[in-house]
């Protein structure tokens, strides 16, 4: 069974960085992408960012961009995303997730989940 693996979470500061791996067990995929959530709020996993297998093709919501890349290594079939400036409205449980069929910002494009790691930031 093929499974996806975060980590890199923690505690930052304001304006500090993190960069948090995604490894997957078995095999590489078309696309990645990483979503986010804040736990205990009544809102939808929020699309961060993705990537295509070769990564020549990205795209990033607008509250992360210029300040979050995302990076996909083939050969330890690990995705990252790196996290500079982070801001306290950044805090949310990341999760990472890999689909072979369409790439694009729906949680309905990826198959693959992994369990999430925290990512929390103070101020």
């Amino acid at each position: 069974q093929v499974q996806l693996v975060e980590s890199g979470g923690g505690l930052v500061q304001a304006v500090g960085s993190l960069r948090l791996p995604c490894s997957a067990s078995e095999r590489t995929f078309s696309n990645y992408a990483w979503f986010r959530q804040v736990p205990g709020q009544d809102r939808e996993r929020e699309f961060v960012a993705r990537i295509n297998r070769c990564g020549s093709s990205t795209y990033y919501a607008d509250s992360v961009k210029g300040r979050f890349t995302i990076s996909v290594d083939n050969v330890k079939a690990t995705v990252y995303l790196q996290m500079n400036n982070l801001k306290p409205e950044d805090a949310a449980v990341y999760y990472c997730a890999a689909g072979n069929l369409f790439a694009g910002v729906r949680r309905s494009y990826y198959a693959y989940w992994g369990q999430g790691t925290q990512v929390t930031v103070s101020s």
